[in-house]
């Protein structure tokens, strides 16, 4: 099996881009991964492209891979259009990384786009819930802010999670958030703040939600031989694991905790020789801060039940003994679905490399990212390493 390298990663600014088009926003992303690249890097190298994302509002359902492709100079490049809701470039990484181990490719672009701020929230709220359970959930009423409002419920009640837990996420997350450019809420929030904003679907409130976000991502992957020509910092994806669990809440054994994450994390692990104590910082999808603390959990970084004083002893902060989502997290950076999974890729690039400017936390050598579709119907997990294997 051939190592992979990332050898250029970069994102758009995530936010509210009324005068941008899906196109200019990976546009955006992709010459900014081009730019990160340390060598000669020729467009028409690249012999395949992995495009995520859900088409929220219904633009471009059809070809929406090559419709973004094309526009970057890719028109000739084979183009595949992943969609597995909010883990759609998480899942494109993944393929991108197989298509380079299994020899069909030297060079693979991964990436991902969204636009979800020209609706109504209505409209809105409708193209994020078809990415939960259609037929017995989302027709009945349910929210995603509602289902991950169980699973908070559940955790408080099964493990003793306070307010102050879920609210230590998002004043963390912001904090990192406010430190990066590209962040779509890059400002601070107090633990106060985050405590008493106005409630969304009890116990959640709205410091405890992401936001809607435009915007895309992209990823460079290169096989060693390539990548030697390309780098002079290497980034190599060790460790790479995909799963899928139940659509629907109701049909879960636990709602304390993502079974899918497990299982996508026990296969990275496993394929990277290392384990959760060996991971230095991670990206993970915080959609909701309850997300954030049943991740410490699933990949194991605390005992089950312990992710409250996890974060409570500061063990995440970015002096922390692990850092969790130096990035922001979908919590501040944002969440344009589609775009979520790469755009981790490209912190953790980042962070590696020593590129990660105000935020950047030193002696870093092996990243985690952590992304995950709807409630958990879908994760994929990667592991990364600073340095030649």
């Amino acid at each position: 099996m051939r190592d992979v390298y990332v050898v250029g990663a970069a994102q758009s600014k995530f936010g509210t881009f009324p005068n941008e088009s899906y196109r200019s926003l990976f546009s955006s992303a992709f010459e900014s991964a081009v730019e990160s690249v340390d060598g000669d890097f020729d467009r028409t190298e690249v012999d395949e492209a992995f495009i995520g994302t859900l088409g929220v509002g219904g633009r471009q359902l059809g070809l929406s891979g090559p419709a973004v492709t094309e526009y970057v100079g890719l028109d000739g490049t084979p183009c595949t259009r992943v969609e597995n809701a909010c883990a759609a470039s998480g899942v494109a990484l993944r393929q991108a990384l197989t298509s380079i181990r299994a020899g069909v490719s030297d060079i693979a672009v991964a990436g991902g786009v969204e636009i979800m701020t020209d609706m109504s929230s209505e409209q809105t709220r409708y193209w994020l819930g078809v990415s939960g359970e259609t037929e017995w959930e989302r027709m009945a009423g349910t929210t995603f802010a509602g289902v991950y409002a169980q699973m908070a419920s559940a955790h408080m009640d099964e493990y003793g999670t306070t307010r102050e837990h879920l609210s230590r996420v998002a004043a963390k997350n912001h904090g990192n958030g406010a430190k990066n450019p590209h962040a779509h809420l890059g400002f601070d929030c107090s633990l106060e703040d985050a405590m008493e904003a106005t409630t969304i679907a009890d116990p959640l409130n709205l410091y405890d939600c992401c936001p809607t976000s435009d915007g895309a991502s992209v990823a460079i992957l290169a096989s060693r031989e390539v990548a030697e020509e390309l780098t002079d910092s290497p980034v190599r994806l060790t460790g790479s694991g995909q799963a899928s669990g139940t659509v629907g809440l109701f049909q879960r054994p636990t709602i304390t905790g993502i079974p899918a994450t497990e299982d996508a994390a026990e296969q990275a692990y496993e394929e990277a020789g290392v384990g959760p104590e060996d991971i230095d910082f991670a990206e993970v999808h915080d959609c909701f801060s309850i997300a954030e603390l049943m991740a410490y959990e699933d990949l194991g970084f605390c005992e089950k039940g312990e992710a409250g004083p996890y974060i409570a002893s500061g063990a995440t902060e970015p002096d922390g003994e692990r850092p969790v989502n130096l990035s922001g997290g979908l919590k501040s950076k944002g969440h344009p679905i589609g775009a979520t999974g790469t755009g981790q890729c490209a912190e953790v690039f980042k962070q590696l490399r020593g590129e990660a400017g105000d935020r950047q936390v030193d002696g870093l050598e092996r990243g985690l990212s952590h992304n995950v579709g709807g409630s958990g119907g879908a994760v994929a997990v990667h592991i990364y390493e600073e340095g030649w294997a």
